[in-house]
């Protein structure tokens, strides 16, 4: 599967580059094609923009309109409600997360087989760039453990007793993906006053025109919801059936959201253009150019352990040399041979769905599947196939 998401990516941005010649749409349906012919994916929407319009937009065993279970790429969304905040003046970056969710004051370091208080509180902006000291059961080995026991709930239980987790080390000294962008959801919810997607509504879906965008699928809409696919042992896919989340009580800022490829690829275009899309502006150009720079320093994005490889892939780094993080998103800190310029934003969902937005380039990417195990799509780099 790998080789046929690069190989699109690769396609995508020889064919956006001013100095290479444009290539035909015919060879993106091709590629497409390909994927599900092989068995690679179950079927495949993807769409490529840049700031001002769609240069591609295509599907191959799936309606172009599929509604798809996005998972973490529900986190790029949350930070931006959180930046919305921050420019409204209702959130400091540099404070102490606890300040808005008084919970986190709570927070335990877990440290071998003891817990003690954190050298220092987590701040907003470590939340942002997961450097919080939270992380993901399914990702480490000690909450794991946890949850087995019984000590702290699942985060794929449905509710929100996996907040309680702790703190896998001192706020700031490493990174480490986890349940961060969960506790921004709550922080938006307790400062703004709105739940999360009466949030997402008034603030980023309507202003962008994304109106197959939600926590819980609209009955009307279940029929269009893409059923996941489970990769396995002998390498063939089986379907699953789908879920709605209609009965869901936790709206996860980390994970809850559905979307469509052509609504998510206008969230990308958004912000490829500085925080605009036609008329209506959702941050300000200063904030994006902010969201877009390394805020980790000399950490490092880490590959992405699994405890669970049916679910998620074991040791998985994401394609294009993703190796730091900024608010909300995550970049290269190199630019790729004939690929992604560096400090190219992207991210993924854990059932392979994807995007960049690369601004030098002027080129924005959605790529969605619905399949497991997630990142699949991390085993090879856009500078391991041609241009």
């Amino acid at each position: 599967m790998t080789r046929i998401w690069i190989l699109i990516g690769t396609i995508i941005l020889a064919s956006c580059a001013k100095t290479q010649p444009k290539r035909s749409t015919a060879e993106f349906d091709t590629v497409l094609k390909a994927a599900v012919d092989t068995k690679k994916v179950p079927g495949v929407v993807a769409i490529v923009a840049t700031g001002k319009e769609i240069v591609y937009e295509g599907a191959a065993s799936m309606d172009k309109d599929t509604i798809f279970a996005i998972a973490s790429m529900t986190k790029p969304v949350t930070s931006v409600a959180i930046m919305q905040l921050v420019e409204a003046g209702k959130i400091k970056l540099d404070e102490p997360a606890s300040v808005y969710a008084p919970e986190l004051a709570k927070s335990q370091v877990l440290d071998g087989a003891r817990m003690r208080a954190p050298k220092s509180p987590v701040t907003v902006g470590q939340l942002l760039t997961h450097t919080s000291g939270f992380g993901y059961e399914f990702m480490n080995s000690g909450l794991f453990a946890a949850v087995r026991g019984g000590k702290i709930p699942s985060a794929l239980a449905g509710g929100d007793g996996f907040l309680r987790a702790p703190l896998l080390f001192d706020p700031g000294q490493k990174w480490e993906y986890g349940i961060s962008t969960d506790w921004l959801g709550r922080i938006v919810e307790l400062v703004s006053g709105k739940k999360l997607d009466e949030y997402f509504q008034a603030n980023i879906f309507d202003p962008l025109g994304m109106k197959d965008s939600f926590f819980k699928v609209p009955d009307e809409k279940k029929a269009r919801v893409a059923k996941l696919s489970q990769r396995k042992e002998d390498g063939s896919l089986q379907e699953q059936p789908a879920s709605t989340r209609s009965g869901a009580t936790f709206l996860s800022g980390g994970g809850g959201l559905f979307s469509t490829a052509s609504d998510y690829i206008r969230f990308t275009q958004a912000i490829l253009n500085g925080g605009q899309l036609g008329d209506k502006r959702i941050l300000k150009a200063e904030t994006v150019a902010l969201m877009g720079q390394n805020h980790i320093g000399e950490l490092n994005v880490q590959p992405l352990r699994s405890m669970a490889p049916a679910f998620a892939a074991d040791n998985a780094s994401l394609p294009a040399g993703l190796d730091k993080f900024g608010y909300g998103f995550a970049l290269n800190s190199k630019a790729i041979d004939k690929g992604r310029s560096a400090n190219t934003m992207a991210w993924a969902g854990i059932f392979n769905t994807f995007f960049w937005i690369d601004r030098e380039k002027n080129v924005c990417a959605v790529l969605m599947s619905q399949m497991s195990p997630g990142l699949e799509l991390s085993e090879c780099h856009d500078s391991k196939l041609p241009g």
